[in-house]
């Protein structure tokens, strides 16, 4: 049976509030009887009541006499009847009540800061959008509307820590917008080279070296002068349901009987990683069940595992976190910002590194779980 957080009518609940978020279930729509949910989830009616009561407290559904729960649209009458200055001072109320729990529940500002920024990762997942490509433009360049933000193209590998970094750069004074394009590693490296992207995010591990990086960036961006920005060392294992039920714990294990795995996409750092550690295993990748099967994000893996859809995935353990499901360390990689020196000393750019060396930055990638900071704001570079 379902469970997460010991309460089934909250897992419910949650399970319910997903499908609307992501649009899946539509305003107006008819959720399951309380019945027919009961025997899906395997509990009480009283139980799916129970949660149904949740979303109806919380605005999200509205249980009709005769016609069932149904989810609720706003009325736009009523949003504009609201002048804007209370909508706006009823989400900050909002947001500092959040501040003030976890501050009492014995968490930091900068904790606080990385669930926020871990549950709008989340959403953002749900909602299967895909990255806007923007025009392409040297870094810092103006702007096309009047008074926009300095922009810094951000293409390469997904990192909670990086969608971090662009909320960061928004509340600078002045703010700088990162726009990212989470493509793989490999092809953030391809997207600067081609002028597409003004720095990329890259955990490229070499097999014949030993290294991290370096030797991609020198084949894929030769007589390119680069900086290697430190950003963190990551923890990478195995997404699991909760409890680890299959008992993996170790990379061969994927090719045991009732496993299911979801993948990365080909490029990306973890995809190279995990080739090069199956081959060292002697493990073909045509023993793992659902080796083919692929997400473009962490967070788009640990939502197939939270969905069912798999029963292990690869990834960085703040994903897993974020979804409230086990996690099984198999190892630690490096992630760097791959920088240009032409963009190097760009406004943008400074307020980039600056962001990157704060302690307050450091705090809040931190309380991400699974990160190693010691190496943040690093610089190493590349004739």
């Amino acid at each position: 049976m379902p469970g997460g957080r010991g309460f089934v009518y909250l897992d419910i609940a949650e399970a319910v509030r997903r499908l609307i978020v992501s649009g899946e279930v539509r305003p107006g729509e008819r959720l399951p009887s309380v019945r027919a949910m009961a025997r899906r989830w395997d509990c009480t009616p009283n139980t799916v009541s129970r949660a149904y009561s949740v979303l109806i407290d919380e605005g999200l559904v509205s249980a009709h006499r005769g016609g069932g729960t149904r989810v609720t649209s706003p009325s736009a009458d009523l949003e504009r009847a609201r002048p804007p200055e209370w909508r706006w001072a009823e989400l900050v109320n909002r947001a500092e009540g959040y501040l003030l729990e976890a501050l009492n529940q014995g968490h930091s500002p900068a904790h606080a800061e990385a669930a926020l920024a871990a549950a709008i990762a989340r959403w953002e997942e749900m909602r299967r959008r895909p990255a806007p490509r923007v025009p392409s433009s040297a870094a810092g360049a103006a702007a096309e509307e009047a008074g926009r933000p300095p922009r810094v193209r951000f293409s390469g590998s997904h990192d909670l820590a990086v969608e971090l970094l662009s909320r960061s750069l928004s509340e600078q004074e002045p703010a700088v917008e990162l726009t990212t394009d989470f493509v793989g590693s490999l092809g953030g490296l391809i997207a600067v080279a081609r002028g597409e992207a003004d720095i990329a995010g890259s955990h490229l591990w070499d097999e014949v070296t030993g290294t991290y990086n370096v030797p991609f960036v020198q084949r894929v961006l030769p007589n390119r002068r680069i900086v290697l920005l430190g950003l963190a060392h990551r923890v990478q294992g195995l997404i699991v349901p909760p409890g680890n039920p299959q008992g993996l714990s170790v990379i061969s294990d994927l090719t045991r009987p009732g496993v299911t795995f979801i993948n990365r996409q080909p490029g990306s750092g973890t995809r190279v990683w995990l080739d090069v550690t199956l081959k060292g295993a002697g493990v073909a990748p045509e023993n793992i069940a659902g080796y083919e099967q692929e997400e473009p994000t962490h967070l788009g893996v640990a939502r197939a595992v939270a969905e069912g859809r798999a029963t292990a995935g690869l990834g960085i353990s703040a994903a897993a976190t974020a979804y409230g499901l086990g996690f099984v360390p198999v190892g630690k990689e490096r992630y760097d910002l791959i920088v240009p020196l032409e963009v190097w000393d760009l406004p943008p750019l400074r307020t980039l590194r600056s962001v990157v060396a704060s302690p307050a930055f450091r705090d809040a990638v931190a309380a991400l779980g699974g990160y190693d900071v010691a190496e943040m704001g690093t610089e190493h570079t590349l004739a």
